[in-house]
């Protein structure tokens, strides 16, 4: 009963194995390239000073690196041995300059992939290590782009070594150098090095922030630069602006020295200095900066000032989950003893002292509220952790007052900025246990509400980024809570988060939803069903929306908590969703989810929907028709389970209701009228004889007919939902046959629009068998006829393709009988005629400004020439035309397109391989099954392996005209795959025959006779010679050449005389290298074909005397008896030397003297003959 997946087009059913494959194999154990990664280090002395390897060497490193992005932590027992290894390289005095840097671009790579807090603690910081590091950083250039990578991890690197614990002043010595000039102290160089580099453009700027927060922190640091470093910045930060780049450079080089600062710095020391610091950035006004970094770092330093002004101490009166253990959540014994640990725990806690809070922490915390509502995701992130480590330090009143002022974030007054970051500072304070239960029922409704917001923007929506931190609240919830502080929320929360997993445009917020009530259910332990549910729509699973609406969504409604909720969430906002494609989604949803609840569906949703089917929104007005007709056909389906009639199920109202509605709808949108005609005449309302009937039947009459002013991209919906309204139409609601009606769609064959046409081909399709018994000659020749009128126009295409498929159609209703009458069944007497047009139009190559548009009248032909092979060998045998068929069929599987190689292949196989029924008189059937066993899995888009099977029908003598003449295309075609497998293939064959001189020779005679059949025919005798071109350079005819005057190249060379004229250049192009090729054969026509080319050597096109000239020279290079050795290199220089695109006078001089050398008799022009009239 429910709408299958596959009858929208999309299928699952191996999605889940492949993801599966593709997860393991990203999965990785252990870092596997030691051994590789090891050679490339050792590798570096050799390598640096070769541009070429040393690019090749670091881009292997690179790869190795990258595998490890997602597991970095493999690489953590190999970091030190690989940092060593590098560093060797660097300390050495013999290193150049070049060796370094390329070493510490290694350091960098594995720097990036394993991160940067954990890979510089491995970097040696002794006493003896501070002085040659910053040696070393004070020889770097600033402004050298090409070695910024050395500058990073030196920056680290000093940053580590700043740790030592001793005074930097006793490095110092004596600071009188031995020319009597001071040096400058350690302290001072360092400091100068971190605000030098504080100011530069690179990612050196990151790691001197880095530098700062471990260098001035530092005990004799702090107390002798701490201030001044501190007056500087302000300075900086004062006297920039975010107008130029240079200055945004600055600001964010020290405001993350400050963020940095403030967050490794003791408080004690900081708190001086964080008024001043906050009063700079207030006056600043970052918050109005339009650079969204320049934004977020003001944001971290205020946060980061607000916890400096507040005691570092763990709030009392937070909230603590006693036990995190899955176990103990699924077992009822245990939950309870935590639950009594907890609040014991609580009881016994002593109370929180009293201090007074600093003015300051109120701006702080205005700031991160602002911040939480602004433009960009980065910022409303480093707002939400702050709000969640400053409450942590507040007490409980003015945490509360805190939590209340994010929740005003959610109003329907603010933007989707201000509801994405309120979800994330409510996810934060959660997290960290600062939401108190009794807040729940405040909080839990707005979240309910966050998970389905969406605010229209024009031709889309925002919201999804709202939806998805509503997610991560409620997956930060499962795992803060008891389940007995969710449990009253717990039937909201969980259809909710099953209605975003299944619902949701948005993929990534169907996922995060699925993995919210995946740890719901093991953390709480108490969503209904969780764990069945979970097993249907998993993480994988609801990643294809098309198995969301129309299965996973069926088995959850299975479970009655959440049947209603999924269904009214559909009705609200589904059915007038922005995207049609949800839309007829929601439609097929409620189609499917009917059954569950069929008197819901007739009572309540159906009255709604068909008052929305009158609305003002066209949005809602499109979903709830489309809606009505889908839920009255589940109904009409659940009555015939229960033996009950549609129209007892739902009001006489409704029935009223959905009789009249066409009458509300636009002319636009016609696609919608004809979707509820058909549900409402498969559902076989009781409208027989009624005027509504003649009301739907001029409908669709009507469409047919002005389907040519629709818009280009509604054209294909309209007619697919036409067809299927008149065939359930007709089938319902007429009794006899309606010659008018057959009539009119005949003479709607021959309209000037291609669009009615089509209607009126793909109508006479889908009419049911009693209206076209008696008709079939008539219809059927009149199909037949548009389709050869048509093909020889070239025009109609479209007509054309849906005129084919038709045919099919009438033959399938109408059946087959031998020996029946040709106007009513396929019989003896019109078979032929039917196959004809059908291979008629698997041969058209109609092109236009589109490209190869008649390969839709190809594709088409194909289906409808199984579908009649089918029907005729199920009923009629004896009257089958197999060996035509299967000839076209194998040429179609030979060609180029590879869509339509791969329909005709498979189609070619289904026929083939079928028992029922059996298809008689296939030629070579035993062959044939040799060649494509029942067994075989052939992907024939794949021209690597389709074309080593296809090249095998060239030894069947039935099959290879058409196999060669498919191959022709493909061989002489420009996709590069295509090419060369089919010529890999062709050529494989050659060789097997190429001892057998006659099965060689009866190939050579099936290659002239498709030479000679398509000679006028561009589309193959262009590719014809370029394949003839690389047979005989192949040497495949080579058992011709020891024959004088082999009678295959006679023939060929006579046929060349029809290219004489042509004036395509890429024809006389082939030409010139066949012509070339033809000279291996002895005798007289070797002379011949030299004339033609001497020819071709004062063609008037400069363009193919110079190819001539210079494809004649490699000939005579490579078959050297052409030439008499005397004369060869005269020959060949005059070839080379001449300019052949000069005038004809000319180059006609050095092409007779080429001749007389050749003992070729010179060309005489053709005088041209003037005849004057007296």
């Amino acid at each position: 009963m429910a709408l299958s997946e596959t009858e929208n087009g999309c299928s699952g059913g191996e999605g889940g194995e492949e993801v599966d494959a593709v997860v393991k194999t990203c999965v990785l154990g252990s870092f596997s390239e030691r051994g590789e990664t090891k050679a490339l280090i050792s590798s570096l002395p050799e390598v640096h000073a070769d541009l070429k390897i040393r690019e090749s060497t670091t881009e292997r490193f690179l790869v190795i690196m990258n595998r490890y992005q997602e597991q970095p932590h493999l690489l953590d027992p190999h970091l030190e041995w690989m940092l060593n290894m590098i560093l060797d390289f660097v300390r050495s005095e013999k290193s150049p300059p070049s060796l370094v840097h390329l070493g510490f671009k290694f350091l960098y790579v594995i720097c990036k992939v394993r991160g940067y807090k954990i890979f510089m603690q491995l970097f040696p910081h002794e006493v003896a290590d501070v002085q040659p590091v910053l040696d070393l950083m004070s020889r770097q250039d600033p402004c050298d782009s090409e070695t910024w990578e050395t500058r990073y991890m030196l920056l680290l690197w000093l940053s580590m070594t700043c740790l030592i614990p001793f005074d930097l002043s006793r490095l110092d010595g004596h600071l009188e150098s031995d020319g009597g000039k001071a040096r400058e102290p350690i302290m001072d160089r360092i400091l100068a090095v971190a605000k030098a580099y504080l100011v530069v453009s690179d990612s050196a700027r990151n790691a001197a922030s880095v530098l700062v927060s471990k260098f001035m922190t530092r005990p004799d640091v702090k107390q002798k630069r701490l201030g001044d470093f501190l007056d500087w910045s302000l300075t900086t930060i004062s006297q920039s602006d975010d107008h130029s780049l240079r200055n945004i450079v600055v600001l964010d080089g020290t405001l993350q020295s400050l963020a940095k600062l403030f967050k490794h710095g003791k408080r004690e020391d900081l708190l001086q200095y964080a008024p001043a610091v906050l009063q700079c950035l207030e006056k600043k006004r970052l918050s109005e900066s339009s650079e969204a970094m320049l934004r977020k770092l003001g944001i971290k330093l205020t946060q980061r000032l607000g916890l400096t002004f507040l005691k570092a101490r763990l709030a009392a009166w937070r909230y603590q989950r006693g036990s995190r253990s899955l176990a103990a959540n699924l077992s009822m014994s245990q939950s309870a003893a935590a639950s009594t640990a907890v609040t014991s725990e609580v009881e016994t806690e002593e109370q929180e002292e009293d201090y007074d809070i600093p003015e300051e922490v109120e701006t702080v915390i205005e700031h991160l509220l602002v911040g939480l509502k602004d433009k960009e995701t980065i910022v409303r992130w480093s707002a939400a952790k702050g709000i969640g480590r400053v409450t942590g330090r507040l007490p409980k009143e003015l945490a509360d007052e805190v939590v209340g002022s994010v929740l005003d974030c959610f109003s329907f007054q603010e933007t989707d900025n201000a509801w994405h970051g309120g979800c994330l500072a409510l996810a934060e304070l959660g997290r960290r246990g600062l939401l108190l239960p009794s807040r729940l029922t405040d909080v839990v409704p707005l979240i309910i509400k966050s998970l389905t917001y969406e605010e229209k923007r024009g031709a889309c929506s925002v919201g999804s980024n709202v939806r998805d931190a509503a997610c991560y609240v409620c997956w930060s919830f499962a795992r803060a809570y008891e389940p007995k502080e969710l449990k009253p929320f717990v039937t909201q929360l969980a259809s909710a988060l099953l209605i975003t997993a299944v619902f949701d445009r948005a993929v990534n917020c169907r996922r995060a939803a699925s993995a919210a009530f995946q740890e719901n259910v093991g953390r709480q332990g108490t969503f209904p069903h969780g764990i069945d549910i979970l097993t249907a729509a998993d993480y994988y699973a609801v990643g294809n929306l098309n198995n969301c609406y129309l299965n996973i969504s069926v088995y959850i409604a299975g479970f009655p908590e959440y049947t209603k909720s999924m269904i009214d969430h559909l009705v609200a906002m589904k059915i007038n969703h922005w995207d049609g494609a949800i839309r007829e989604l929601a439609t097929k949803a409620l189609h499917n989810l009917t059954p569950q609840v069929p008197d819901y569906m007739a009572t309540t949703v159906l009255p709604q929907l068909l008052t929305m089917a009158v609305g003002i929104d066209l949005h809602g007005r499109h979903g709830a028709i489309l809606a009505c007709g889908q839920i009255t056909h589940a109904l009409y389906k659940v009555g015939l389970q229960t033996n009950r009639n549609v129209v007892n199920m739902i009001s006489p109202e409704c029935v009223d209701a959905l009789k009249n509605i066409h009458q509300t709808v636009s002319v636009h949108k016609l696609e919608i009228i004809c979707s509820l005609i058909e549900k409402l005449s498969l559902s076989k309302m009781p409208f027989k004889n009624d005027p509504i009937i003649t009301g739907w039947q001029w409908i669709i009459d009507d469409t047919i007919k002005t389907l040519h002013l629709v818009s280009s991209g509604a054209k294909d919906g309209i007619m697919a939902a036409l067809v299927l309204a008149l065939s359930a139409l007709c089938e319902e609601y007429y009794q006899t046959s309606t010659d008018a009606l057959v009539s009119q769609y005949i003479e709607g064959l021959n309209s000037p629009q291609m669009l009615t046409r089509c209607g009126s081909a793909l109508a006479l399709g889908c009419l049911p068998r009693f209206m076209i018994h008696g008709k079939l000659k008539q219809v059927c020749l009149n199909l037949r006829q548009m389709c050869a009128e048509t093909q020889k126009q070239g025009s109609f295409t479209e007509a054309r393709r849906d005129a084919v498929t038709s045919i099919a159609q009438v033959c399938v209703k109408a059946g087959a009988c031998a020996k029946g009458s040709p106007d009513s069944a396929l019989c003896s007497e019109n078979v032929a005629e039917v196959y004809g047009t059908l291979l008629s139009s698997m041969n058209d190559y109609t092109t236009d400004s589109r490209g190869d548009v008649g390969a839709w009248v190809r594709e088409a032909a194909i289906t409808s020439v199984m579908d009649v092979t089918m029907l005729v060998a199920s009923s009629a045998p004896e009257i089958l035309l197999v060996k035509c068929m299967m000839c076209c069929l194998a040429q179609q599987s030979a060609e180029k397109i590879d869509r339509y190689r791969a329909h005709a292949g498979t189609i070619f196989l289904r026929l083939l391989h079928s028992t029922e029924p059996v298809v008689l008189h296939i030629p070579h059937r035993e062959e044939l099954l040799g060649i494509f066993p029942i067994t075989t899995t052939l992907n024939w888009n794949a021209p690597s392996h389709a074309f080593k099977y296809i090249a095998q029908l060239l030894g069947l003598p039935e099959y290879q005209y058409h196999t060669l003449l498919g191959l022709t295309v493909s061989v002489g075609g420009i996709t590069e795959s295509t090419v060369h497998f089919s010529s890999q293939s062709l050529f494989d064959y050659l060789k097997l025959i190429q001892s057998d001189s006659a099965t060689l020779g009866q190939f050579g005679e099936t290659l002239l006779r498709i030479f000679k059949d398509n000679l006028h025919n561009d589309r193959v005798s262009v590719p014809f010679l370029k394949m003839l071109n690389q047979i005989l350079a192949n040497n495949c005819f080579e058992i011709f050449t020891t024959q004088e005057n082999h009678q295959f190249c006679v023939d060929l060379l006579a046929l060349f005389k029809e290219f004489k004229k042509s004036k395509d250049i890429s024809k006389l192009r082939a030409c010139v290298s066949v012509l070339c090729g033809m000279i291996q054969f002895q005798g007289e026509v070797r002379k011949k074909v030299l004339s033609q080319l001497l020819l071709f050597l004062c063609h008037s096109f400069p363009v193919i005397r110079k190819i001539t000239a210079s494809q004649m020279y490699e000939m005579f290079l490579t078959y050297d008896d052409v030439v008499d050795p005397e004369v060869l290199d005269d020959a060949v220089n005059l070839l080379s030397d001449t300019n052949w695109e000069s005038d004809l006078a000319i180059v006609r001089t050095h092409r007779n003297q080429l001749c007389d050398w050749l003992g070729v008799p010179r060309p005489r022009p053709i005088a041209k003959v003037t005849i004057s009239c007296n």
